[in-house]
């Protein structure tokens, strides 16, 4: 029977918090960046200003195409995802 008091129920979950939504997005996207021979990590979340901070590893610190990975790919999939997220930025 429900309480109504409660306002978690035992058969609802928690959501997941804001960093784990973000980390889950990643470690979707990682495989691709890492099959480039690079990585991806995150940093910090500014949830005062919805930028993701993350960190380009591998051939993806000196490759000119980065920039248009992370604008173009990671952070559409991010802000797609994880609508409280307006920009990701490397760090």
């Amino acid at each position: 029977m429900e309480d109504p008091t409660n306002p978690v129920q035992p058969s609802q979950s928690a959501p997941a918090s804001l960093k784990d939504r973000v980390e889950s997005v990643l470690a979707r996207i990682r495989p691709y960046i890492q099959s480039d021979g690079g990585d991806i990590t995150l940093v910090a979340i500014r949830e005062e200003t919805g930028t993701a901070e993350v960190a380009l590893h591998g051939a993806c610190g000196s490759c000119p195409s980065s920039m248009a990975t992370l604008k173009g790919g990671v952070e559409r999939a991010m802000c797609e995802a994880v609508p409280e997220i307006k920009e990701v930025v490397t760090v």
